[in-house]
């Protein structure tokens, strides 16, 4: 392929890095598997509802409508703009069976952006429903008003936002194009991109509107329109905080109380970024730029005039220089693998150093506009005063934020101003997005088109064909069309990568560097998009029976339900391996899967027939898979949280956005989806070989009373004696804080299953509690009978052990006899001896005792028996 840039200059790329990647680390038959030109797929039994025939246009949807007679769905998507305390959560309740009839209350799901949920509803209904805020202490707080009503459209997938208390309001339903801003994680919206094809915003009169990613994440400040010079220095009421800083957060702190604007934030960046040589304060550099530069780019670190003129070029130059740094960290022989992960946070967050941005007077165009004869005065003066002069004396994302507000006020009524006028502001809005690089996956991808070759521009064209196909089919879930575009994206993804891993010359010139940031910002932008492509598979795989469906198949000897879910997991692992984070392990995860299947189950070893070895070898492979997202995570758990407490108490940041950011990062990666759909086929697994039904999310060892509540909410322990205690907890929705009990909770064994990256399962990590999961009734049956006792848990990923202890009773022991007088407490010693040899003798695995050993799995070979 023609290096990226070469259209201007003679070969700006040189091989130069770390993996000199000529050839990347490649999965055996994976990513031309596929024959996706003749949708040569493989058949498929027509009674797994898992996988479809290429030969048939039907879809999992379609079958399913056949199968129960519903009519047509409707995918709506609803978002409540809505704060609530930290610990507390939103749930709605409705008339629709699919949210509980109102008999039971159905949870949304936090993101940056408010509280999300997605829907599936029958077409052409009358929906009532209404808002809740389930308080930290279980209570229910209802909006207030009537109920809303909204009716249904026949079909299609539809937005709708929503805010508290406002019962009567009108809700617009756009229309998603594309659905990229697609919900993960059962509902989990992604916090930081806009990964697929543009956002729509509805108006009043149902015009649509491209917005731009970085509009879809803010939470800063809303647009105001101003008739005058006002802006000003309106930057009260923050408070900088320095006590206890030094090294680079002091200097990032201290800077930022000096830099009220946008340029000089990223010139205080820059210095930071390279003015770290040693590798420690290197990475630690690299952490706190890219917690500081998110949060401006989301408005909670507001930027101000400060009355200097800076034009939108002043912002490219900086930009330019930080790029090449990272870029050139990136490269070096010693990059760490934390440094390759946190670098590729910071770049969606900089700004376009195409040429027309570095020009002398950029974005011309609103200038142009502002002047305009044929509108109003006042508005005149308000894109004047709010935009253009804003912008081209000390430009800032909220000029982005203003410019949105300003569209979609111009075109909420058709013919009311010129359409001239309408159409250059539209331009001028795109020549923005640009800027500041928040277009959408498709614009970026159009964008780089004039450097790809033939090979290039054909696993562009491919993955554009397919993710169409994908778009305009009609169903959320089609799983043909899915693993065809995952695969597109695969290949697509793999080239681009080729060609940044050529390295970047010094004599590069600055139209090369300005096109490798397009290309690097492509490649962050596919991965992305793949996260939404695994968060309808799995949607899709949880309509069909997931779990247990596959289970039964494997049961009636036939794994040909399991090709599709296995090819999207050796994708998604793929995906990360691209991506830098332990490429040879991510490479062996991927053929190992493949391997497997491939094999059938006539195989046999011994006395174990093949099935049992088709599913030892599977497990241990997707246990594989699963400790690299929770790696990955720890990983993330290790890098930011105590930085971005540091940083975030020292800029006066929210508490709940400091709390929640690293949680954010992880719900928001492939790692989630790929951690999700792991717990999904172990589980069918698990239930293939007839296992206990045991899962390990925090493994380790503690001991303590073990206490059975209903849920993990405050006022759920009963009174005890403040020692160690063991939670039974009957059921979570994933979204509780572990310690919300209250009580020294040293472990929790949950009788549910629990995705490990759920917030439940991130908290109990982070506070290092040990924490296991059962849905097997009769396991349940016996750890119910020893509520009330004193035991020790024992987790790890191959056995999970729940004794008697005797370290309760002797502490109790021990307590008793010091109150006792001496002639007592002989006589006491006494009978602590036999009760302990008691003990000792039910603690021991060969006993009779019904009660001492309650539960020891030891898998063999990796698999659970």
């Amino acid at each position: 392929m023609e290096s990226i840039g070469s259209h201007c200059c003679s070969s700006p790329f040189t091989f130069i890095t770390r993996n000199s990647s000529s050839s990347l680390p490649r999965l055996v038959n994976i990513t031309h598997r596929v024959n996706l030109s003749h949708q040569s797929h493989r058949l498929r039994n027509s009674n797994s509802r898992l996988t479809c025939t290429a030969t048939s246009s039907s879809t999992i949807e379609e079958q399913r409508k056949k199968k129960d007679g519903s009519g047509t769905k409707v995918r709506l998507n609803v978002r409540l703009d809505h704060q609530v305390n930290f610990g507390d959560h939103v749930a709605m309740f409705g008339s629709a069976k699919e949210i509980g009839s109102w008999k039971k209350k159905s949870p949304l799901n936090w993101s940056e952006n408010g509280w999300v949920c997605e829907l599936e509803l029958d077409g052409g209904q009358v929906l009532e429903y209404k808002f809740v805020i389930v308080k930290n202490d279980g209570s229910l707080s209802w909006e207030s008003g009537d109920n809303r009503v909204l009716k249904v459209p026949n079909s299609g997938n539809f937005s709708v936002v929503c805010h508290w208390d406002a019962t009567r309001e009108t809700l617009d339903l756009p229309q998603e194009v594309g659905n990229d801003d697609d919900v993960g994680d059962g509902g989990h919206e992604r916090d930081n991109h806009d990964v697929g094809d543009d956002r729509v915003v509805g108006s009043e009169n149902g015009a649509q509107l491209q917005k731009s990613t970085l509009g879809g994440q803010w939470q800063g400040k809303d647009a105001s329109f101003m008739r005058s010079n006002d802006h000003g220095n309106r930057e009260v009421g923050r408070n900088w905080d320095t006590s206890g800083l030094e090294g680079t957060a002091l200097k990032m702190v201290e800077g930022d109380r000096n830099s009220k604007n946008w340029w000089r934030k990223l010139e205080m960046v820059r210095e930071v970024i390279v003015g770290s040589v040693e590798r420690e304060e290197r990475l630690k550099a690299l952490i706190y730029s890219a917690i500081y530069l998110k949060w401006i780019n989301t408005g909670q670190i507001p930027c101000f005039e400060d009355g200097g003129h800076h034009r939108p070029n002043r912002h490219a130059e900086i930009s330019r220089l930080i790029f090449r740094e990272l870029e050139h960290i990136c490269s070096k022989k010693d990059a760490t693998p934390e440094e390759v992960l946190v670098a590729r946070k910071i770049h969606p967050c900089l700004p376009s150093f195409k040429a027309e941005f570095t020009a002398a007077v950029p974005l011309t165009r609103i200038r142009d506009i502002a002047h305009r004869n044929d509108i109003p005065h006042d508005l005149k003066q308000e894109i004047k005063h709010t935009i253009q002069n804003k912008l081209h004396r000390n430009a800032g994302p909220e000029d982005l934020i203003a410019t949105e507000a300003m569209l979609q006020r111009i075109t909420e009524t058709p013919g009311k101003y010129s359409g001239d006028f309408v159409e250059q502001f539209k331009i001028f809005h795109n020549e923005l997005k640009d800027f500041f690089n928040a277009g959408s996956l498709t614009e970026q991808l159009d964008s780089m088109k004039i450097s790809m070759d033939d090979r290039g521009l054909s696993a562009l064209n491919l993955f554009f064909e397919c993710k169409k196909r994908l778009d305009t089919s009609g169903e959320s879930s089609n799983v043909l069309e899915l693993i065809k575009t995952m695969h597109s994206l695969a290949s697509l993804r793999e080239t681009i990568i080729k060609e940044l891993n050529s390295g970047l010359r010094n004599d590069a010139p600055d139209t090369a560097i300005a096109m490798r940031q397009k290309w690097r910002l492509c490649e962050i932008g596919l991965e992305d998009y793949f996260f939404v492509l695994l968060s309808r598979f799995l949607n899709a795989l949880e309509t069909m029976g997931g779990a247990d469906q596959l289970a039964k198949d494997v049961g009636s000897r036939n794994v040909a339900s399991w090709n599709d879910p296995l090819d999207a997991l050796v994708l998604g692992v793929h995906q990360v391996g691209l991506s830098g984070w332990k490429q040879e392990e991510c490479l062996a995860i991927g053929n190992e899967l493949l391997a497997w299947r491939e094999r059938d189950l006539l195989e046999k070893e011994g006395e174990e027939d093949g099935k049992t070895i088709w599913a030892m070898r599977l497990k241990a492979t997707l246990d594989r898979a699963r400790r690299l997202t929770a790696e990955y995570s720890d990983l993330l758990l290790q890098i930011f949280p105590p930085n971005v407490e540091i940083l975030g108490k020292a800029l006066g940041i929210p508490e709940n956005s400091v709390k929640t950011y690293t949680e954010a990062e992880i719900r928001a990666g492939i790692i989630f989806q790929i951690s999700k759909l792991c717990t999904v086929l172990l589980k069918a697994v698990r239930n293939s070989l007839g296992s206990e039904g045991w899962d390990v999310v925090v493994p380790g060892s503690t001991s303590g009373t073990l206490v059975q509540v209903e849920s993990i909410v405050p006022g759920s322990l009963p009174a005890t004696s403040g020692g160690p205690i063991i939670l039974l907890v009957n059921k979570a929705d994933g979204d509780e804080e572990v310690s919300a009990a209250n009580g020294n909770i040293a472990g929790v064994m949950l009788l549910q299953e629990l995705p490990h990256l759920s917030h439940l399962g991130v908290r109990a990590r982070q506070e290092k509690i040990v924490f296991v999961t059962c849905d097997d009734d009769d396991k349940v049956a016996d750890i119910r009978r020893l509520v009330g006792k004193f035991v020790r848990l024992e987790a790890s990923p191959s056995h999970v052990n729940l004794i008697l202890s005797t370290e309760g009773r002797s502490r109790t022991s021990k307590s008793s006899a010091t109150k006792k007088t001496d002639k007592n407490s002989l006589s006491k010693k006494k009978t602590d001896k036999k009760s302990l040899s008691i003990d000792d003798e039910e603690s021991k695995p060969g006993s009779s005792s019904s009660n001492s050993l309650l539960y020891s799995s030891k898998w063999r070979n990796h698999s659970t028996c």
